[in-house]
């Protein structure tokens, strides 16, 4: 579904990425202009940070909103996209182009239903398309693999991962390699991430295959303006292949909005160790006028070279191509591998093990952003493509699967994914694929909180103890769905239905002897009338504080969440205080309090005439502890809360 354009602007962290720059200056630009010259330089995230101040207006520009919605959908920042975008497909007259990424950030969020519905309307209103029918195709079998897990365990390597990108992990006699965003404030920024530029990592990996102590390479390979990363490696790891983004004047040119622009490819750097030192030097079809060439993986007889670029002669947008070593040292002429692996989109990050190639893809049918699949053959034949399914592919962007071993039992190795409930955007997760011996079923049952009723057909979520999905379906005829979890493992369950507010329950660890099953209730909330009001649970600030606390934002997201559903809906967030302190000061910090919920959720995409800031202090207190009154902390957190009042429906 992705586009060149899209795969060349976006994907930094997992693509053959490039950036852009003005060769001639300007004058100094007003705020608008500035927003406007930071997106078209690419650079994203400085642009969104600046739209976001352009549509906090009673009537927000169009455009202005659009170009916020591309901006976080090209930073990946999807939750956020998908709000904007759900203001634009509002509007009376919508582009096929906003449809089609609402569509791409609802179905990079899980949303496959809706994402399917977004998707059939572009074929009404468009005509039959190959790649919308495969989107439709993928939004269906992503609810099967999603109802119908692989026995894989996934485990975020929170050793190596932060709060920022880590991503493409190579295989050496000590460990790891891989690339990855340093959390330096020293270093450049990317414009488009509004990080640190890549460089190479190395870590130790421990018994368990637990990747620990991350530590920069040498300054020779990591030694460049703008990205260094991916790599690969040869056995004896004196000679590394690794992607960097060109830093140089000569690369390629484009006219557009009247300017000109350089852009900066990719190139591969090909590393050869000579004593203590490593010596650089270019691969030969690097051509960084015309084309990106990155991602390489050595075959295990290091006699091909495979390597994604947007070369001319490919298939698509990217495709995989490879080259073969001659007698006299270099490498052979790029061959592509043919239209069974390449599609009309984009195909990166090969790996072999064994007979088998693996690659991501955002061609073949797959869950979301780019998938992982596998083949069998070799060079430019090759049979059989088939996705590995979930949990190794997600909703979101999964890519870089690297096999580190197998036995008879088990099969370990590597993947890395922006996937929900991960430590940062991109992250590195270890797998295991093992057979169980035990069998825990856990079941769920869906019902009305206030009548009791059954409701059969509401999409229920398993979600792992870091809030990653582990499993989806819908419940039954009869309101209930059923789901294999592993042993001592913390779960939680969330119910959902159009009409209801969700309700989540936490499932605890159980270390059975024998087959299990065990049992759990979703009540949920019928959506209420005007009048009504209900406590938004934990939203708690620091003493004396009103700012939005990161555990106060993921409660308010879901207040988002039935905002953008119901486009309708207006809401007061009132603020309470408990009666400690003067009455006065308590109002004052009540509705500074309120208002910091109001301005955050206006930063989510929800109109501000929609929502009322209320602070009331302590006049409403939920119990007896008023002035003077000796209570304990309990008492007095009861009355700190946030409740929401439905003003219109």
């Amino acid at each position: 579904m992705r586009t060149k354009k899209y795969f060349n602007t976006v994907m930094v962290a997992v693509a053959l990425s490039l950036s852009v720059g003005a060769v001639q200056g300007q004058e100094q630009p007003s705020r608008r202009n500035r927003a406007d010259q930071f997106y078209k330089e690419m650079q994203y995230a400085k642009a969104a940070l600046a739209y976001e101040k352009l549509v906090d207006v009673k009537k927000p520009s169009v455009s202005n909103m659009e170009r916020l919605a591309h901006s976080y959908f090209y930073i990946k920042q999807y939750d956020l996209a998908e709000n904007w975008y759900a203001r634009l497909v509002a509007q009376k007259s919508v582009t096929p182009e906003l449809r089609l990424n609402y569509a791409e950030v609802l179905k990079q969020q899980g949303k496959y239903a809706e994402a399917k519905a977004q998707y059939e309307q572009l074929l009404a209103s468009e005509g039959k398309n190959e790649a919308i029918l495969n989107a439709i195709h993928g939004a269906d079998s992503a609810l099967v693999w999603m109802r119908n897990p692989t026995r894989h365990d996934i485990r975020n390597e929170q050793g190596v991962n932060t709060s920022l990108a880590e991503f493409s992990v190579v295989k050496t006699n000590n460990g790891v390699m891989y690339a990855a965003e340093p959390n330096s404030l020293l270093q450049a920024k990317s414009g488009m991430t509004g990080q640190a530029f890549l460089r190479i990592y190395a870590a130790e990996r421990k018994a368990d295959g637990s990747l620990v102590y991350p530590n920069q390479v040498a300054s020779s390979i990591n030694g460049s303006t703008y990205h260094v990363g991916p790599i690969a490696t040869n056995a004896a790891e004196d000679v590394l292949y690794v992607t960097r983004t060109f830093a140089g004047k000569d690369g390629e040119r484009f006219k557009a909005d009247g300017a000109k622009w350089n852009k900066h490819n990719l190139e591969l750097k090909i590393f050869r160790k000579k004593g203590a030192e490593w010596v650089e030097e270019d691969f030969a079809y690097n051509n960084v006028k015309e084309y990106s060439l990155g991602h390489a993986f050595l075959s295990p007889d290091e006699q091909t070279l495979y390597y994604a670029s947007d070369m001319p002669g490919g298939k698509g947008g990217v495709d995989i191509w490879y080259s073969e070593l001659q007698a006299d040292g270099s490498w052979g002429v790029p061959q592509n591998v043919g239209d069974v692996i390449n599609t009309a989109g984009d195909e990166m990050f090969p790996t072999l093990a064994g007979k088998e190639i693996y690659f991501s893809s955002t061609g073949h049918v797959g869950m979301g952003g780019l998938d992982i699949f596998k083949a069998k053959g070799e060079k430019a034949k090759y049979e059989g493509v088939k996705n590995l399914g979930y949990p190794i592919n997600s909703a979101s962007d999964d890519f870089a699967y690297v096999e580190y071993g197998e036995t008879v039992d088990n099969k370990v190795g590597y993947l890395s994914s922006n996937r929900k409930g991960g430590v940062g955007s991109d992250d590195i997760y270890s797998f295991v694929f093992q057979k169980p011996k035990i069998r825990i079923v856990l079941e769920g049952v869906t019902r009305d909180r206030k009548t009791g009723e059954l409701l059969p057909v509401s999409t229920v979520t398993l979600f792992g103890a870091a809030g990653d999905i582990v499993s989806k379906g819908q419940t039954d005829n009869a309101a209930q769905i059923s789901f294999e979890v592993a042993p001592n493992t913390v779960f939680r369950l969330l119910g959902e239905k159009k009409g209801y507010h969700a309700d989540s329950v936490l499932v605890s660890a159980v270390m059975p002897t024998k087959d299990t099953v065990i049992r759990y209730t979703m009540n949920l909330t019928p959506v209420m009338k005007v009048g009504d009001k209900f406590i938004l649970e934990n939203i708690h600030y620091d003493f004396d504080k009103h700012n939005i606390r990161p555990d106060a934002a993921k409660i308010l997201d879901r207040l988002v969440a039935t905002m953008r559903d119901n486009p309708t809906l207006k809401v007061e967030l009132s603020s309470h205080t408990d009666s400690r302190g003067s009455d006065s000061y308590n109002e004052k910090l009540s509705q500074r309090r309120a208002q910091s919920a109001v301005d955050y959720l206006v930063t989510r995409g929800i109109a501000r005439e929609r929502l009322v800031a209320k602070g009331y202090g302590e006049k409403r207190l939920l119990n007896r502890c008023s002035n003077g009154v000796d209570c304990t902390k309990a008492e007095h957190q009861a009355n700190r809360r946030t409740e929401v009042e439905v003003l219109e429906l």
